[in-house]
This record gives structure tokens, C-alpha cells and sequence, in this order.
């Protein structure tokens, strides 16, 4: 059980990585640009937090395409009929 928690959290990771390369490459494709239109939501400037003896920053941004989405339920897919319980 706590195995296949990992294998799909990689698996998700696999699809982000993979469906993020193929957004950068469509960019510039005309009949392709549609893979790369996507969200981007997070905090515009960092959370400072300063207390003299400790200087904290904290900032997160989080960019979510369609290309991304498409890769994580393949590699979900795929994942699951290479390893079946």
C-alpha cells in the first residue's frame, strides 16, 4: 500500500516534469500553443519577515497547464496498467 502512494507520486511528478517541457516547446507552434494555456496563481511579491537575528522569505508560485494536466492522467494511466495489484 504504501508503495503504490510513492509509485503515484512519482508518476504525478513524471507527468509535471514531462507536460511542463512539452508547454515550453509549443509555446511558439501555432496549431500546438493550445498545450501551453494554463494558470499561474501564488503570492506576486514574497512574505518578508524580518526579526532582526532572522531574515525569512517566503514566496510560492504555482503554474498549472493544460499539456501538464493531459501528462499527469497518461503517466497515472500508463503506471497503472505496468503494476497491477
Amino acid at each position: 500500500m504504501k508503495t503504490k502512494i510513492w509509485l503515484n507520486l512519482f508518476l504525478i511528478l513524471v507527468g509535471v516534469v514531462i507536460g511542463s517541457l512539452v508547454a515550453d516547446m509549443t509555446v511558439g507552434i501555432s496549431w500546438l500553443k493550445w498545450l501551453s494555456y494554463g494558470l499561474e496563481f501564488g503570492t506576486e511579491a514574497p512574505l518578508i519577515l524580518n526579526l532582526n537575528l532572522l531574515h525569512l522569505t517566503f514566496g510560492i508560485t504555482v503554474r498549472i497547464t493544460v499539456s501538464m494536466v493531459i501528462f499527469i492522467v497518461l503517466s497515472l494511466l500508463i503506471g497503472r496498467s505496468i503494476v497491477r495489484d
